[in-house]
């Protein structure tokens, strides 16, 4: 069950927006920060496809069987 917000809720989200949107237009109408923030995107969703791809080699790994498989993590560096 959502908890009901208040009229100070909804004045701060909309505030919030309004920063944000404006932020937004900022960045779009400059052509360097949005190239930037291309490329900075397109590092993280690479970073978080990494991620996803080590949580679903573990999911199904029980207690104790971390590590023991041969190349369960074959982007981890060695030690």
């Amino acid at each position: 069950m959502a908890i009901p917000e208040t009229a100070e809720d909804k004045k701060w989200e909309a505030e919030s927006d309004a920063r944000t949107l404006s932020e937004a237009k900022i960045i779009t109408d400059d052509e360097k920060r949005l190239d930037a923030a291309k490329v900075a995107a397109e590092r993280l969703a690479k970073e978080e496809r990494e991620r996803a791809e080590a949580l679903e080699r573990i999911k199904d790994v029980q207690s104790g069987e971390v590590g023991r498989k041969k190349n369960m993590f074959p982007n981890t560096p060695k030690d």
